[in-house]
């Protein structure tokens, strides 16, 4: 496997985890990384997700991840800065970290592959894109469910 497959391959993962969450929440791709031998891709969640939210979303990808066959290699109860640290069968590090303002994470880190180039991801946010921003901004949109409770 080459850098831009293990991309490719991170893609799926952090497709198929978003699709799990219901009702849908809105997200963008966060900046792609590489190092000598490994990619990173991230996705940002733009939708608020309240306090009194943020266990049972946790709980919808903790649930699927084990599901899918992935091996929990850590959570972090914090009540402010929950978050899930798993690793997939073939080797792929995935992590779920919520950051200030409730504001979610997520990230696919490969294992060590052949060194090539790697193409910006493919799918399009399911809103606004923050890919020339210098910085993503907090979460901004509003969820019936999801941001249920937050001032």
């Amino acid at each position: 496997m080459n850098m831009q497959e293990a991309a490719e391959r991170a893609d799926g993962i952090l497709d198929a985890s978003l699709k799990e969450i219901h009702p849908q929440v809105q997200w963008t791709h966060g900046p792609t990384t590489t190092g000598s031998c490994d990619v990173t891709r991230r996705r940002t969640v733009m939708t608020i997700v309240s306090a009194e939210r943020r266990g049972s979303f946790l709980g919808v990808v903790d649930r699927f991840w084990r599901k899918s066959g992935y091996r929990i290699k850590a959570i972090n109860n914090d009540a402010d800065v929950p978050a899930i640290f798993a690793q997939t069968q073939d080797g792929f590090g995935v992590s779920l970290i919520t950051g200030g303002e409730g504001q979610v994470f997520f990230e696919v880190d490969s294992p060590c592959v052949q060194e090539s180039e790697v193409a910006d991801p493919i799918a399009k946010p399911n809103g606004p894109s923050y890919a020339d921003a210098e910085i993503i901004p907090r979460p901004n949109v509003r969820s019936d469910f999801w941001s249920a409770g937050a001032p």
